[in-house]
């Protein structure tokens, strides 16, 4: 991806920040893995201190899309860790965005994807397949709907309805 400044990108689309096209997460994420700037459209799982389905989505193809797992905010437990990443990586995720913990913080940062996450934790998920995909979640105090545009730095996090220029 060629350099996107998200503050430049803030500057140049007024008129999209104030209908609401463009939006900022709240900066409570912490930045982990190899891409410290990445873009793509997004793709939604909602889940709870389950990470069944975030390996089953990152086993698909990513196409340069960014995973985003709303994980309820839970801290208890990790939802990625580094096979998840690898995996990420494996299969071209160009970034996950969790509402939630990541683990294995060491192997996460060796892959060659950008993660954000509210932290890290040691503890595994369970795995009993819950939770939905595909559907609206509301992260970092903004409503995400799959399809649309993700573009993070080390600035913050933005949420667009639409592919922004780059």
């Amino acid at each position: 991806m060629a350099a996107f400044a998200t503050a430049e990108a803030c500057d140049s689309n007024a008129e999209l920040i104030s209908n609401g096209d463009l939006r900022a997460l709240n900066p409570v994420f912490k930045i982990y893995g190899q891409r410290r700037c990445f873009s793509g459209p997004i793709v939604t799982l909602k889940v709870f201190e389950d990470n069944v389905l975030v390996r089953n989505q990152l086993e698909t193809k990513g196409e340069g899309k960014v995973l985003v797992i709303d994980g309820g905010g839970s801290t208890r437990c990790a939802l990625v860790g580094g096979n998840l990443g690898q995996l990420a990586q494996n299969n071209g995720w160009v970034g996950i965005v969790v509402n939630g913990c990541v683990r294995d913080v060491d192997e996460i940062n060796d892959c060659d994807v950008g993660v954000r996450a509210l932290g890290s934790n040691p503890l595994k998920s369970s795995k009993k397949g819950h939770g939905e995909k595909n559907v609206p979640v509301y992260v970092g105090g903004t409503l995400i709907r799959d399809e649309e545009w993700l573009y993070a730095d080390s600035d913050g996090i933005l949420i667009s309805r639409i592919e922004l220029s780059v």
